[in-house]
């Protein structure tokens, strides 16, 4: 799988860590910064990594901070994306099954890596069980066409 990922200062090391991990079990990785521990402002690097899965540049996104809920809402402000926070398992396996999750946001600060792993997997293991859920795929999406139309001139 394809995997775009990004961080702020607060969830580099966790960056760090997932591109090993994922590239061990396979995946390529699309790493689109930060390169260091020195703050930054995460908004332009979750948009990054939003727009690269919406364009579908990448299959998934993973974004990380320091709590992982200011890089899910600026992940959810692109069009086509569906970012969940996911700092346990349970949330991890419904994001994916329920609502088709295309990007995980995760706290760096919240989340030990071994857990951090475990939901990584687990998220990307999980496929979209489909049935009633695509409707309701289907009415968020149409809510986007909505919010787009609505801001045309």
């Amino acid at each position: 799988m394809l995997v775009a990922i990004g961080s702020d200062h607060a969830g580099f090391p966790l960056k760090e860590h997932f591109k090993v991990l994922l590239e061990v079990e396979g995946h390529e990785v699309i790493d689109l910064g930060t390169d260091s521990e020195e703050p930054v402002d995460y908004p332009r690097f979750c948009a990054a990594v939003a727009r690269v899965v919406a364009r579908g540049e990448a299959e998934r996104g993973i974004v990380l901070g320091g709590s992982g809920q200011g890089e899910q809402i600026v992940a959810n402000k692109v069009h086509g994306i569906r970012a969940a926070l996911c700092n346990e398992l349970w949330t991890a396996r419904l994001s994916r099954e329920h609502n088709d999750a295309n990007v995980l946001s995760m706290g760096a600060r919240v989340v030990a890596f071994g857990l951090a792993d475990d939901i990584l997997r687990l998220w990307l293991a999980t496929p979209f069980a489909e049935g009633r859920h695509v409707r309701r795929i289907e009415q968020i999406a149409e809510l986007e066409r909505a919010v787009v139309a609505e801001a045309a001139p």
